[in-house]
């Protein structure tokens, strides 16, 4: 039998402390400390790369990039990078959001401050060796963007779209370049040192892969024949999902298609190499949208809605044997959610990655319900919910009567305990190997903490953050708890 375990889902940035986003300083370290004192062994975050238009780390300007919002300037001042001056400059009241106008600038102001005293080139280029193309490729993207105004790749002059006079300027530009570079060195430095950290502790991190990339990304300018590009460089079908009792014109999410037989006809190096990025940066890997490897929805360019888009087949079992062959020790996760047929299930099977079961999802439909405790396997992941569901506390809350109904009668709360709490007994006591709650389901709060709601963009989506002192002995002694009498420790 597996070892049976449990973990929290957190993004960096809802991480609490005084720098109007959450960092990899000291408030990353406490969180660690917290999971270990509760009983915890896993940490999940969603993706840690740039965030794109809305703010959404699903949108990344960069698959291999880290988000330099996320280095912690008290870091920089023991580094004597930056200033006291400078240290105050970037602190902010923690009002429990986080409030990107005021976040990016900062950020942009204090990392080019540290760079103008940072000294070890020595130690930035052996960074970039061992980064290879993609650091080169990233740090050209952002100078060309920066110096041009910030245009999207398909508008960069010829010679910059095509990288035929790239080398010219890369000459032209050197100290621009390197200053990209070094944010994604501090980055990375400060990265690896929390990720000891927290495995020093038993704590495993798990990250998110996106499936898809944003059009105006440095992946696409960078590899442009992956994708489904016109002449014009514009997308010719755009990722989405079709139709469904939540959404009659489907979710049109605009990203472009991979060109999957040119990927394989290539080794999918694309892919492995970004997947041998991120597990040098993670111990697990939440493959987002699995069923897209099986088939994913296809929609014209140019589309109103996702109503018109077919069903047309991804890699399938050739891409994770190539994964297995060439990344053997890589753990991952499939995040088997949506539209599920027989064949996805097959290819999951086949693949032997566990999938999630997440408990939200329960409770509209039969006792057959596959998302039901009862339903579960060893090798799957059991969730209270995801970073797109509702709080488990705003679920209850907006549940109709019949849905509560059933829950009562299939969770069966203990005398004195709440509803949510059986919500979380009942995942925690489930035979899933691994049990995680996102961190507001442990905090019991509501939708007003919500990190995102689906096929919207608006002013709460990914800015929740934990307010300061929240996590107290007294919760971490109830999770330990829980964890306990459900063998997860």
């Amino acid at each position: 039998m597996k070892k049976r375990y449990s973990g929290a889902l957190m993004h960096i940035s809802s991480l609490g402390g005084d720098f109007g986003i959450g960092t990899l300083g000291r408030e990353a370290y406490k969180f660690c400390d917290f999971l270990k004192e509760s009983g915890f062994s896993a940490w999940q975050t969603l993706p840690i790369n740039p965030q794109g238009p809305g703010f959404s780390p699903y949108n990344s300007i960069s698959s291999f990039a880290g988000n330099p919002l996320f280095v912690d300037p008290e870091l920089l001042f023991e580094d004597g990078l930056i200033t006291k001056d400078e240290l105050r400059y970037a602190k902010s009241e923690n009002i429990g959001r986080v409030d990107f106008k005021i976040v990016i600038p900062k950020n942009a102001n204090i990392l080019r401050s540290a760079f103008s005293r940072f000294s070890d080139f020595d130690a930035l280029e052996r960074f970039c060796e061992r980064e290879g193309e993609w650091i080169s490729d990233y740090a050209s993207f952002m100078t060309i963007r920066e110096e041009l105004g910030g245009i999207a790749w398909q508008h960069f002059p010829r010679e910059l779209r095509d990288k035929s006079d790239l080398a010219s300027w890369r000459d032209k530009h050197k100290d621009i370049e390197d200053y990209y570079k070094f944010e994604q060195y501090i980055f990375s430095k400060q990265w690896a040192k929390l990720r000891d950290y927290a495995n020093g502790l038993g704590i495993s991190l798990i990250g998110d892969v996106p499936i898809y990339v944003a059009t105006d990304s440095c992946d696409v300018w960078s590899s442009p024949h992956i994708f489904n590009l016109s002449e014009s460089l514009a997308p010719i079908d755009v990722s989405g999902c079709p139709p469904d009792p939540f959404s009659e014109d489907g979710q049109l999410w605009g990203n472009p298609t991979y060109r999957w037989d040119i990927l394989e006809s290539e080794g999918f190096s694309w892919w492995i190499s970004r997947l041998s990025r991120i597990s040098s940066l993670f111990n697990t890997v939440r493959l987002d949208h699995f069923r897209a490897f099986e088939a994913y929805w296809s929609v014209p360019y140019g589309s109103r809605d996702a109503r018109c888009g077919e069903w047309k087949k991804g890699p399938g079992k050739a891409f994770f044997d190539t994964v297995k062959k060439e990344l053997p020790s890589l753990n991952m996760i499939a995040e088997d959610l949506g539209f599920l047929t027989e064949d996805v299930f097959k290819l999951r099977d086949e693949t032997g990655i566990p999938g999630m079961r997440v408990l939200q999802f329960a409770f509209d439909g039969g006792e057959d319900n596959l998302y039901l405790p009862h339903m579960y396997t060893e090798n799957s992941i059991a969730y209270t919910g995801t970073h797109d569901n509702e709080t488990l506390k705003g679920f209850i809350e907006n549940s109709p009567a019949s849905r509560i109904d059933f829950m009562t009668r299939y969770l069966a709360p203990k005398n004195g305990e709440s509803l949510a709490d059986a919500f979380l007994r009942a995942s925690w006591s489930s035979v899933s190997a691994v049990a995680i709650a996102p961190i507001q389901d442990f905090l019991a709060l509501g939708n007003d903490a919500r990190m995102n709601t689906p096929s919207t963009v608006n002013e709460r989506n990914w800015r929740f953050r934990l307010k300061n002192g929240v996590l107290t002995p007294e919760l971490s002694k109830t999770l330990y708890a829980l964890n306990r009498e459900n063998s997860r420790i």
